[in-house]
């Protein structure tokens, strides 16, 4: 369930070009704290100017659409640039006494100097601009705009022309970035491509047509769209013709080494990559013993007429399969999806769970085409801080173009239980409800600087609450359709340091996931797929859920009968999507002890 606010290595990659902005010259005034602070925020706002100015899809996505008209060309020069720039803002950021500043602003300082540090990891170490050829797409940050309701259509498509002026230096420097790429990265850009194709056809040249764009701005407009078009088929011809064919790929894993280091940049939990696949190949366990009691107990009633296998994980998985025979119709599938939001709307209101915003839409839609292909079935594409009144997106891919049997095991997968607990996942209270509270932190850094694994855990965190307030009657059924999807959590976390920093073969792969996750083929094979695509996010989901669970628990044990869970929730979401570390230490030192 990969999500559009997360960075990704491209949006990393980009970021670093902020960094040559015009240098502020700032140092931190002499007086009180309080003068300290005022000139750090002021700090702040000037750095998050320069990131924007350079990075201009970044900026759009999170709402800020000054830049839209600039596309940023990644050439070799500019990352001679970035490079010069990053050691000038390290110099300004160590200016500050951290220890001196207001907890919210320390916070601050760690994201700002993780960032510095992700950046620079991200090009010079993992240098993922090198050999992924998907970070080169424009089809995203061209939809993007013309899906937008921030400006009128006349002055969007006015920055879609400006954009496209420098299309082919882009593309020519993806080409001469790419020296041994991955083939699986190879062919997920060939894919995103061809969707990314489709943003500039009929759509595009209508919304030109019923314009207030004067004659010669349409001609020039249409000009620059077929321009883009050969220029995107250009390269998907390089992909297919030059890349594929050559054969001369490196391998998807980046080891140890820089997996360890890219999980602490990425996901700034309070415990390293060791510790977390350990943690991970424990929690396993205690999963499996509470299925195997559940699937016990429910045994007979599903099977009345036979005996129970001797064998417990037979026993489970029998039940699991009759539980999953319950589901929705291909064609079903993203309406059943979009008629239970009011039912989650409503169970976390009337559950005093946390409060919630309904003037902030939730649509459900179709996955865009140039957003498919990656092995997500379903992801929030969330408004920005600057754009807080958009549309939040709720990204379902339908089943189209897949066989009966391939939709008959996806279907399977995200059977009733399932698809209920994903809903719970990505949308109330999970991503979404968090993104709403995220967008009214009084922290646009960290608002910025979204912690993926915070995002992450959260959503997973609400599933097990939304069950522990008896959402699904308490029922066995539901606790290990849980129990299983929780499962599958954990084993992400096991099957991506086994892929990335291990050595782990894809048949491997798929039979742990689908003997000790209990997971269908179609499900298992996107698994791996994702696996050998990304590296780091897939241990997010289990690092962020467990630092979360953890820090209620501790809570509650310091406050006895005064703990409240809806204040701890609304607490917990008030501080953004800083890494749960950083929100640990904030709200221990304001939590008052029992007594």
């Amino acid at each position: 369930m990969p999500h559009r606010y997360l960075l990704p290595a491209a949006a990393l990659l980009a970021g670093t070009l902020a960094l040559s902005a015009c240098d502020s010259g700032s140092k931190p005034t002499s007086g009180t704290a309080e003068t300290l602070d005022a000139d750090f925020d002021a700090y702040k706002k000037r750095f998050i100017d320069s990131l924007w100015y350079y990075n201009p899809e970044w900026a759009s996505g999170a709402g800020y659409h000054r830049y839209d008209s600039l596309l940023v060309v990644p050439s070799a020069g500019r990352r001679q640039t970035e490079a010069a720039a990053r050691t000038r803002r390290r110099k300004e950021l160590f200016t500050y006494p951290v220890g001196q500043l207001s907890v919210n602003n320390q916070t601050d300082y760690r994201l700002m100097e993780n960032y510095l540090e992700s950046a620079r990891f991200y090009t010079d170490s993992l240098r993922d601009w090198q050999w992924n050829p998907a970070n080169y797409n424009v089809g995203g940050s061209v939809a993007e705009i013309l899906n937008g309701r921030y400006h009128p259509l006349d002055r969007r498509l006015r920055a879609i022309s400006s954009k496209l002026i420098q299309v082919a230096d882009y593309y020519e420097a993806a080409k001469q970035n790419l020296e041994r790429p991955t083939r699986e990265h190879t062919n997920l850009a060939i894919r995103q491509t061809q969707g990314g194709l489709a943003v500039f056809g009929p759509a595009l040249l209508d919304s030109v047509a019923k314009s207030g764009l004067t004659a010669a701005e349409q001609q020039e407009l249409r000009g620059r769209i077929a321009t883009t078009r050969l220029t995107m088929e250009g390269y998907l011809r390089f992909l297919q013709t030059d890349v594929l064919p050559a054969g001369n790929f490196r391998s998807f894993r980046i080891g140890p080494e820089l997996f360890n280091r890219k999980f602490a940049l990425d996901i700034q939990s309070r415990y390293p990559a060791g510790e977390v696949y350990r943690k991970a190949l424990a929690h396993k366990q205690e999963l499996l013993r509470d299925m195997k009691q559940r699937a016990a107990r429910l045994y007979p009633q599903y099977y009345p007429s036979q005996l129970r296998p001797a064998d417990s994980l037979a026993v489970v998985q029998a039940v699991i399969q009759a539980l999953s025979r319950q589901h929705a119709t291909p064609a079903g599938f993203v309406p059943a999806v979009r008629d239970q939001m009011p039912t989650l709307v409503r169970w976390v209101d009337e559950h005093q769970l946390l409060t919630q915003d309904p003037t902030k839409p939730l649509v459900v839609r179709e996955t865009p085409l140039y957003m498919r292909g990656s092995g997500a079935g379903a992801s929030v594409s969330a408004p920005g801080p600057y754009d807080t009144g958009a549309d939040t997106y709720y990204n379902v891919e339908p089943l189209d173009g897949q066989s009966a049997a391939q939709a008959e095991s996806y279907l399977r997968e995200y059977n009733t239980y399932t698809l209920q607990i994903l809903n719970i996942h990505e949308a109330i209270p999970g991503h979404y409800t968090q993104l709403v509270y995220a967008n009214r932190s009084p922290s646009l850094i960290k608002s910025i600087f979204g912690n993926g694994a915070m995002i992450e855990g959260w959503a997973v965190y609400a599933e097990r609450m939304m069950l522990e307030s008896g959402y699904g009657g308490n029922t066995d059924e539901f606790w290990l359709a849980w129990d299983k999807w929780n499962m599958r959590v954990t084993l992400n976390a096991i099957l991506d340091h086994e892929v990335q920093a291990g050595t782990i073969t894809e048949e491997a792969a798929v039979r742990m996931l689908r003997q000790e996750g209990f997971q269908e083929e179609a499900e298992a094979r996107n698994k791996w797929l994702r696996a050998t695509l990304s590296q780091v996010q897939l241990s997010s989901y289990f690092t962020g859920y467990t630092e979360i669970y953890d820090l209620r628990q501790e809570l509650k044990q310091r406050q006895e009968a005064k703990f409240d869970l809806k204040a701890f929730h609304e607490q917990f979401l008030s501080y953004g999507s800083a890494p749960v570390k950083y929100i640990r230490q904030m709200m221990l030192k304001d939590a008052a002890p029992a007594g």
